[in-house]
């Protein structure tokens, strides 16, 4: 078979979502505009479960495509089945809210699924070439969501501050590669990590250049200190859009770092893991503490999303396969608590036809709204990590792989962090039992969000551990089954031969 067709073939999600956004843009162009809104997005959402029925016959070998540029693996399935997953919810909740929203246009599913393509592309990549296209593919996809609501002051200025902020971070990462590049001589993770494997004397052009990278990759995940765009965009830009953000292109550009850092940076793990230790203490730390003082649900969840990054970057600070088990399995727990917390937000409407985003609106929603309250309850039980939910086990494993790893004082830091900001998850749940109504809120979200509030909170209920053993063997067979592999060798261990030898091996 011609080479360009067989790496086509290999790249199956990705060939069904260009195919499908491009067939979607010319109905919605020539076929009735904005009106074919819902039948739009009904087809995407269709195209979407497409792309994930090609990961089906996914064989269990390593395959690469492209001259090395991409690569499908188990590690790669598993994460874009939670991206697409992730992204036709984050397409079905904003029906209503577009349905009756001035800027509901045809665009939205047609920019989802774009950028959908760029988060397959990205956990895909094998090389700093095609990292950098699916980065930037859904990065421009993500600035015209985010200012979607272009008549209103709040999504204009929520669009500009992330694509400004967006393209500096990309200036940051682009110059990284180029550093690692010329102190390499390679831009393919294999080559990167077979040059740095080699090397006797610790590169410091090299390490410079990693630097740039991770700080390029942490603005991409919200990981503090890159996280200032976060909370101003999830305010400002629409609401199905915060909740797409807080979704998909967090868990593709988790899984993006762990294939840069493991596979690419493996010999140079005593560096990264010192890097990756101050990102998730910093996010932990501050996502539980700033969001105390917010009175605005969606900045609340976006300090909220921040938090639960630090979390998730423990388990790949152990630098351990139980550490990237454990932040695979965390991924795939946190879209279900954060995508629910959302819809139930987005079910919620004032009298006057206003969406909800106080926190004081929720004031007495479990007299008027009984269920949703319900709902909004275990997300936030969930999110807190309070047993016997499902969001307990995934905080559980990450901090395990720290201690196993003989990081300790991480996961120390992370129980604190973890009370501190069980705080304001409590007081959302206090707001709605305890204290009395102080607006008339209604129920205004369609039964197709309805069920996905339903599935969600069953799914993060204690009824949830039912399948929590399929998903960490999955997460499992997602790292057992891929081009990544990192040391058992505890943390502690590999500091001590550090003092000997300028880098270790990861095998």
């Amino acid at each position: 078979m011609n080479p360009t067709f067989a790496s086509i073939a290999i790249a199956g999600p990705e060939a069904v979502l260009t195919a499908g956004s491009l067939l979607t843009l010319m109905i919605g162009t020539f076929g009735g505009g904005d009106k074919a809104l819902r039948g739009l997005t009904w087809v995407a959402v269709l195209i979407l479960g497409l792309a994930g029925l090609t990961l089906l016959d996914d064989p269990a070998t390593i395959q690469r495509g492209f001259d090395g540029l991409y690569v499908a693996d188990a590690f790669s399935s598993f994460l874009k089945v939670l991206i697409l997953a992730a992204a036709a919810a984050s397409m079905l909740l904003a029906l209503p809210y577009l349905g009756t929203a001035r800027t509901g246009r045809f665009e939205y599913p047609v920019l989802l699924m774009l950028a959908t393509l760029g988060m397959c592309m990205m956990v895909s990549a094998d090389d700093m070439l095609s990292l950098y296209v699916g980065l930037e593919l859904t990065s421009l996809a993500s600035y015209v969501l985010a200012a979607f609501h272009r008549g209103e002051a709040r999504s204009s200025e929520a669009g500009l501050k992330y694509f400004v902020l967006g393209a500096l971070a990309s200036g940051i990462l682009l110059y990284g590669i180029t550093l690692v590049y010329g102190f390499t001589g390679s831009t393919g993770f294999g080559g990167i990590r077979d040059v740095l494997a080699g090397m006797q004397e610790r590169s410091l052009g090299v390490l410079i250049g990693l630097v740039f990278i991770l700080a390029g990759l942490a603005f991409k995940i919200s990981a503090v200190p890159f996280h200032m765009w976060t909370p101003d965009v999830y305010e400002g830009a629409p609401t199905p859009v915060a909740a797409f953000f807080s979704a998909a292109p967090k868990a593709a550009a988790l899984g993006l770092m762990v294939r840069v850092l493991v596979q690419g940076f493996g010999p140079m793990a005593l560096d990264w893991q010192q890097i990756v230790f101050f990102l998730s203490v910093a996010s932990m730390a501050l996502g539980a503490v700033a969001a105390i003082g917010q009175t605005n649900i969606k900045r609340l969840l976006a300090y909220s999303s921040i938090a639960n990054i630090g979390f998730a970057l423990v388990g790949l600070a152990a630098a351990t396969p139980q550490g990237i088990e454990a932040l695979l399995f965390y991924t795939a727990v946190y879209l279900a608590m954060t995508l629910g917390s959302f819809l139930v937000v987005l079910q919620l409407r004032r009298a006057d036809g206003a969406p909800v985003e106080a926190m004081s609106d929720l004031a007495g929603l479990s007299k008027v709204q009984p269920g949703l309250a319900a709902a909004l309850a275990i997300f936030m039980f969930s999110l807190a990590g309070i047993p016997p939910l499902l969001g307990f086990w995934p905080k559980f494993a990450v901090f395990q792989a720290a201690i196993a790893a003989g990081l300790l004082p991480l996961a120390i830091i992370g129980f604190i962090t973890s009370v501190i900001a069980a705080y304001y998850y409590l007081r959302i749940i206090k707001l709605m039992y305890f204290d009395e109504a102080g607006v008339a809120v209604t129920s205004d979200g369609g039964r197709a969000n309805g069920a996905m509030i339903a599935a969600a909170a069953l799914f993060c209920s204690p009824v949830g551990m039912l399948v929590m053993t399929p998903i960490v063997a999955a997460a499992g067979r997602a790292y057992f089954g891929a081009g990544i592999t990192v040391s058992s060798t505890s943390a502690s261990q590999a500091h001590a031969a550090c003092r000997t030898t300028p880098f270790t091996t990861m095998s």
